[in-house]
């Protein structure tokens, strides 16, 4: 939505000197057989609109403060995005962009007014239709489950033993001591719904179908935040990536999403109070929301604009916000097990998970590609995939983006150093934000870095989704 331009202001008293020149009386009115002369038009107002492409403070220019090329940028309160209910609020009465009021005075939110809103929406409706389409079709010959098996297994399963049963698991769970690997969000969400909806299936796959949407916007908001125009790119590389299986089915990762983005949103609009909140629901839900929090600490800490604000100083408190639900949950855990690292415990009882030299964990996944053949190509997807974490770790500190950098730095030290062979990291892509932001980004300055990695991801995904569906492991 455009905002109205400001009127040109009123033009400056005369200062003394000019009145002791020309009087302080009114000027004469001209006769009454002469007509009054016209008012003369007001130049046009030289100064350039933040709004236009070309203007510095623009934010599709390099050098504009809400550019992915400014790390001053992170964390300011002001210059919100084009649309931003909180921009509209605090604009003067005869400023504020006009609306589509309904009846009675109604507003539509802005996911209904806001074309980029729209257009992400469209992308996660068509993706989700796509998937389920594809699900069907791959079925037959391959698997005789059920429609809704097929979308909610392995994770899902625990997921709906945790909310019914607790973390000792069913009776005759034989497995049960991995559950305290899963973290209790997606749970307790399942848990709260069971008066509603009383198929626990159902329920993962409703989580997240409406979490999805919300990570959606989400992140368009974010990517336009940056660069105007990126954000349905951003959006359709998420849903189409080669990972995004999870986004569809009973995992966690698309609640994890629907918090983490507008948790990154809110820090870089200065809103630290509210970020913090985000984070730690986050952090409820997967261990990453912990990595989120280190990124948000260093947001905070090289935040330009507003640093020295009482309310910038007032906001620290906040950021230990999302330390509380990890520590409750640990607290939890050693109620039940004494082990209060029970979530590493687990990790490395049932996962194999422990710390080794980063040669060694490469080769082990290397030679397991070839000892397990069932699992070959999910271990080769594996090994991309930490390429790119790498890569992408790697770019974050040549541009110096702090935040990006402390986000994505433990996920390498957990994935590449803390696991005996590289296990989920192709999973745990869907969480790396700054890869989308830069695909968004490449669509709008690069689009043929865009479709090539699109060309590149859409088969990977159409055959992870078939084998997810059908009964075979991909990460």
């Amino acid at each position: 939505m455009e905002r109205t331009p400001a009127r040109d202001p009123l033009p400056a008293a005369p200062d003394a000197e000019t009145r002791g020149a020309v009087g302080t009386t009114d000027a004469p009115a001209p006769p009454a057989d002469r007509p009054a002369p016209e008012p003369a038009e007001p130049a046009p107002d030289s100064r350039r609109s933040p709004d236009s492409p070309d203007s510095p403070d623009s934010p599709d220019s390099p050098d504009s403060p809400d550019s992915a090329d400014s790390p001053s940028s992170a964390g300011s309160p002001g210059d919100p995005a084009p649309g931003d209910p909180a921009a509209e609020a605090s604009a003067p009465s005869g400023e504020r962009p006009a609306t589509d009021a309904g009846p009675r005075g109604w507003t539509p939110p802005r996911w209904v007014t806001d074309r980029t809103d729209r257009a992400a929406l469209l992308i996660w409706l068509c993706s989700h239709a796509g998937f389920l389409i594809y699900t069907y079709l791959a079925g037959p010959g391959r698997t005789t489950d059920p429609f809704l098996n097929r979308l909610t297994r392995w994770d899902a399963e625990n997921f709906i033993a945790i909310a019914e049963w607790g973390y000792d698991g069913p009776p005759g769970m034989q497995d049960s001591g991995k559950l305290p690997a899963f973290f209790p969000g997606m749970a307790l969400i399942i848990r709260l719904l069971r008066p509603i909806v009383s198929d626990g299936r159902l329920i993962t796959v409703l989580i997240s179908l409406v979490a999805s949407a919300v990570a959606a916007v989400a992140l368009s908001r974010l990517a336009e935040h940056t660069l105007r125009g990126s954000g349905p790119y951003a959006v359709a590389a998420l849903f189409l990536s080669p990972f995004a299986a999870f986004l569809f089915t009973g995992y966690s990762e698309a609640l994890f999403l629907a918090l983490a983005f507008p948790a990154w949103l809110l820090a870089r609009k200065g809103r630290w109070s509210d970020a913090a909140l985000c984070t730690a629901a986050a952090a409820t839900v997967r261990i990453s929301g912990i990595f989120l929090a280190a990124g948000l600490v260093i947001m905070y800490l090289v935040a330009e604009n507003g640093r020295r604000s009482p309310e910038h100083r007032r906001a620290w408190p906040w950021l230990a916000l999302p330390a509380v639900p990890v520590a409750l949950y640990s607290l939890y855990q050693w109620t039940r097990t004494g082990d209060w690292l029970a979530y590493n415990s687990v990790q490395a009882q049932y996962w194999g998970r422990h710390a080794v030299w980063p040669w060694e964990a490469f080769l082990n996944t290397w030679n397991m590609s070839d000892d397990v053949p069932t699992l070959t190509v999910s271990y080769y997807e594996e090994i991309i995939a930490a390429a790119v974490l790498l890569a992408l770790t790697i770019w974050m500190a040549v541009r110096r983006r702090w935040p990006e950098l402390a986000y994505l730095t433990p996920q390498v030290l957990s994935f590449l150093t803390l696991s005996s062979f590289y296990l989920s990291i192709g999973r745990a892509s869907l969480t790396w934000f700054p890869l989308w932001l830069a695909l968004g980004y490449a669509g709008v300055r690069r689009p043929w870095v865009f479709w090539t990695a699109m060309a590149i991801m859409l088969p990977v995904m159409a055959i992870n989704v078939g084998n997810f569906t059908t009964g075979a492991w991909i990460g």
